[in-house]
């Protein structure tokens, strides 16, 4: 495995790059101050620009290490801001990388997630040179599965309590693709 950072990915309706301060006004208002995007996150939903504009000095400062996978998700279209998408889990000793990812709620059902995961996972196999790459959603949010599913992933199983969410301490099923899939 060889970490390159975050790369700008290119798709027929995307375009992934680095995120700058200058994308806190469009985070904020497209999708990190939802409730309804956040209800599976980790992080509650954003009522301040300020906490936000923080978050993203701090992204900013980490794209310094080539281990760092945070993306913007653009509309080439027209350079909206969308969502975000990360890989994290240095687990180098097997090649592993979990994905992870959130849209705006306007554009939900329309394929994005799917293109975006679609992109990051062929990055991470064909530049990145990990083995395997896995995700985990909420039971009560399958529409996350159904993207898992459309990039290829297999269901691996229900763990158990696994994940701490804006819901509580949540079951997390597990989806993971290998690079040989």
């Amino acid at each position: 495995m060889h970490n390159l950072g975050t790369q700008t990915l290119k798709t027929d309706r995307l375009l992934l790059r680095r995120f700058s301060i200058d994308d806190t006004d469009a985070m904020f208002d497209n999708w990190a101050s939802d409730p309804e995007v956040t209800k599976f996150l980790k992080w509650p939903a954003y009522t301040d620009k300020a906490p936000l504009r923080q978050y993203l000095t701090e992204a900013m400062t980490s794209y310094d290490s080539d281990e760092t996978y945070l993306w913007a998700v653009e509309l080439n279209a027209d350079g909206t801001l969308i969502g975000s998408i990360v890989a994290k889990g240095g687990h180098d000793e097997i090649e592993m990388k979990e994905v992870g990812y959130s849209l705006g709620r306007q554009w939900w059902g329309q394929g994005y997630a799917t293109e975006a995961t679609g992109a990051v996972i062929r990055f991470l196999f064909d530049q990145v040179g990990v083995n395997r790459v896995e995700a985990v959603h909420d039971p009560d949010n399958p529409a996350s599965g159904r993207v898992m599913a459309k990039c290829g992933m297999r269901q691996e199983g229900v763990l158990r309590a696994r994940e701490r969410s804006n819901q509580g301490i949540r079951d997390a099923v597990m989806w993971a693709i290998l690079a040989g899939d």
